[in-house]
């Protein structure tokens, strides 16, 4: 058994109503790669958990730095392959860990990692509290949905919207379903920490000229409709380069130089890779968008833009409206409105007094209800209402409230 240091940092606090003993808590990831938000997620509710005092532990795939992270932090890092969906050599090793830890709580964020999740206590005498977390709007499939029915706690979704697609498509009374937002580490997306004149140079973006950023190529993220916004506004502002970051290989770079081609802007729009200095390229943007139109639950760059304070575009889709509030922390479009994208854009580089308006307020409410420290305080609530609810040999309790 691998033994762990408990960390407390400066920010660690007991949340009051959720005092009470450490928890030993494994969660439990198969994706590695923290070009994904959900990695990121994980990893930021691991480090803040075990900060806060508690007893955590990840398992998940191994290679990439996802093990380097959890060794930087303290957190014991248990790698395991995740084949597929039957993977039961890893449902054991699972079922060993929750052994050995005495896991209280198992907090699965992934199709793979729950299936071996729930594997694992069948292979168990521990019966560790069960959350399944949920950050997607597409819905649950039948054969998906069956793994809803058994031995399951609680699920997490990231919004309201994708609570909705749970209950419905997966048949989980909505007492069971809670709605934590994701969040942001203010500390990291500080805007007065960010380099933007870094960034703008390394792509060849001029001072004057104005930056439109989206993150994300993948077809539904509705980068195309951006790029077509884009050709819209080119008449009447000359300056406006359009950059679409997170291309994951260069064919598709080559696939979003094309299609600016045919619009008639191939000079204007900047194909760019995956980065991890995203505040800097956040802030490098004289306007964030996101124009996706289906699957998402609330846009992390959208999320994160306006932490750094920076005006946002966002489709009026999934949980977005949740979080942009429509002219007073941004401006919401309807999704796949090629014209309502390219005016709202025209709002916010034509009058600096809207556009620092919006921003300033997005800020405050990432800060109100979107941070990291927010999220931990729910989450943390959550596991000890459940554990409590199970030592009592009760049901799990009330449906988490959010504020607005």
């Amino acid at each position: 058994m691998e033994t762990e240091t408990k960390v407390q940092s400066p920010e660690s606090r007991v949340v009051a109503g959720t005092e009470g003993r450490p928890l030993s808590i494994l969660q439990v990831l198969e994706k590695g790669s923290f070009t994904t938000g959900s990695v990121v997620q994980m990893f930021e509710l691991a480090r803040g958990l075990a900060r806060r005092g508690h007893r955590v532990a990840v398992a998940s795939r191994p290679g990439g730095e996802f093990g380097e992270r959890c060794r930087a932090e303290d957190i014991p890092f248990f790698p395991l392959p995740f084949r597929h969906e039957f993977d039961f050599a890893s449902a054991r090793a699972l079922a060993r860990l929750l052994e050995e830890r005495s896991v209280g709580v198992v907090h699965v964020h992934k199709g793979i990692a729950h299936s071996a999740a729930l594997f694992a206590t069948f292979f168990t005498k521990k019966g560790p509290v069960m959350v399944v977390n949920r950050g997607v709007s597409f819905p649950v499939d039948a054969a998906s949905s069956l793994k809803y029915r058994f031995r399951l706690d609680a699920v997490v979704t990231v919004c309201e919207d994708i609570k909705k697609v749970v209950v419905d498509s997966a048949g989980v009374p909505p007492e069971k379903v809670h709605v934590v937002y994701a969040a942001v580490d203010l500390s990291r997306f500080d805007p007065s920490r960010t380099d933007k004149a870094r960034v703008r140079q390394e792509w060849g973006v001029r001072a004057e000229e104005k930056l439109l950023l989206q993150v994300g190529a993948r077809e539904w993220k509705g980068w195309r409709d951006l790029v077509s916004a884009a050709a819209l506004l080119a008449a009447d502002f000359p300056t406006l380069r359009t950059a679409i970051v997170a291309c994951k290989d260069e064919a598709e770079k080559d696939r979003v130089r094309a299609f600016a081609r045919d619009r008639g802007i191939g000079d204007r729009v900047l194909p760019i890779g995956f980065r991890t200095d995203m505040p800097d390229v956040l802030a490098a943007a004289d306007v964030v968008a996101d124009l996706s139109y289906e699957g998402l639950g609330i846009t992390g760059t959208i999320r994160e833009a306006m932490a750094l304070s920076r005006p946002v575009v966002a489709s009026a889709a999934g949980g977005n409206p949740e979080l942009v509030q429509d002219g007073v922390s941004g401006l919401l479009v309807p999704p796949r409105d090629v014209a309502a994208a390219a005016g709202a854009v025209r709002r916010l580089l034509s009058d600096p007094a809207l556009a620092a308006r919006v921003s300033a307020a997005g800020r405050d409410r990432v800060v109100e209800s979107f941070s990291t420290e927010v999220r931990l305080d729910r989450i943390e609530a959550l596991y000890r209402r459940l554990t409590a609810g199970r030592s009592r040999g009760g049901a799990s309790g009330q449906a988490t409230t959010v504020s607005r």
